[in-house]
């Protein structure tokens, strides 16, 4: 991606951030999932750093009431929130999908967010409270969601992560951290390498989020299998809010191509966090080679690119092979994955099929 891409996007992801307060948002549990017929409870969750994120819990499905249910955390991608997990119908949406299938289906909402917006001392106007980028949601926010299903549960974790929501898994593996945890985890739409997305990103999605948002993801991510209804129902709750700091931090990987610690771009700065001048790279050969990983992409994917995910898995080359399950869909892009009309016989029955096999 050249510099003025690269400078439009951030530009761009900074004012859909900016707008996102205009969402209007009822809770999650009663404006999406006990209106399906399902039980539905909102909880709070508070970061070392004294964020306050609002999870939503579905403890059984609509049918069966088992107790004991193996424990999901589904964790979203960039400028969502929750709501990724349940656009479509109960049938189509992986939420739901997971919990007809006796799963105890909880799912994050990362800092800033509608739902995550608190603090202990800190307030949404202060300047303090943005300051952040998705390092401390790898540090903080899911470390803090981790220990708050095990100590509700008493069991570990299985794991599903959409787009930004695998970059945290990834960099949290790589540092070893939370695999202890973490029965098996399912990764939607790699975000790791960003070398190969195209010019078209920005314009995608400054016209997903501010423009005609079926015309663009037809143009530019052209997701193969969604239903206008869908788009509509997606609008209501995207853009979510994210950080300025943590804009830029995306913005760097994504000129750079690789993960790397936020770069505070003055050498002494960077001595000073990190005692070096140039921010630490994230090592992916580091993440264990026996946690089992389900990893679901596709070739239309303008965002997770399938060179980029190629560089991912030659990373994970030495993974123990009955622990990687590799998931392509050549005509599917990035919101297919969580949105499309098709994901359950295409991605969530093989989904379903590799938690299973991981009890």
């Amino acid at each position: 991606m050249d510099y003025t891409s690269t400078t439009l996007l951030l530009a761009v992801l900074l004012f859909a951030s900016a707008v996102a307060d205009d969402i209007s948002h009822d809770s999650l549990c009663k404006s999406m999932v006990e209106t399906k017929g399902y039980i539905c409870e909102e909880h709070k969750v508070t970061t070392k750093d004294g964020y306050i994120l609002g999870m939503q819990r579905i403890p059984v499905g609509r049918t069966s009431k088992m107790a004991n249910r193996p424990p999901v955390l589904l964790q979203h991608g960039i400028l969502m929130d929750a709501a990724t997990w349940l656009f479509n119908s109960p049938n189509k949406s992986l939420a739901f999908i997971l919990a007809d299938n006796g799963f105890d289906v909880w799912m994050g909402n990362n800092r800033g967010t509608i739902s995550s917006r608190g603090h202990t001392s800190l307030s949404a106007n202060d300047p303090a409270y943005w300051d952040w980028t998705w390092e401390q949601l790898v540090s903080d926010d899911l470390p803090a969601m981790y220990d708050y299903i095990h100590n509700q549960t008493r069991q570990k974790l299985y794991y599903v992560g959409h787009s930004l929501g695998t970059l945290l898994a990834l960099a949290s593996f790589s540092q070893e951290k939370l695999v202890n945890m973490t029965k098996s985890a399912a990764l939607l739409c790699p975000i790791a390498y960003t070398g190969q997305v195209t010019s078209m990103f920005p314009r995608a999605i400054a016209n997903t989020f501010l423009a005609d948002v079926r015309k663009i993801m037809k143009l530019s991510c052209p997701n193969c299998c969604i239903k206008p209804s869908t788009y509509d129902v997606f609008l209501d709750h995207a853009p979510q809010s994210t950080s300025t700091k943590n804009m830029i931090h995306l913005s760097q990987m994504l000129r750079a191509g690789n993960i790397a610690k936020y770069d505070y771009g003055d050498e002494s700065e960077n001595m000073k966090h990190y005692g070096q001048s140039t921010p630490p790279l994230y090592n992916l050969t580091r993440i264990p080679k026996d946690i089992p990983l389900f990893i679901g992409y596709g070739g239309a994917d303008s965002l997770s690119d399938v060179k980029d995910v190629n560089r991912l898995l030659d990373n994970l080359k030495d993974h123990q092979k009955d622990k990687l399950v590799l998931q392509y869909r050549d005509d599917y892009a990035h919101f297919d994955f969580v949105m499309a009309e098709n994901a359950k016989s295409v991605v969530y029955d093989p989904l379903l099929a590799f938690l299973r096999t991981r009890a």
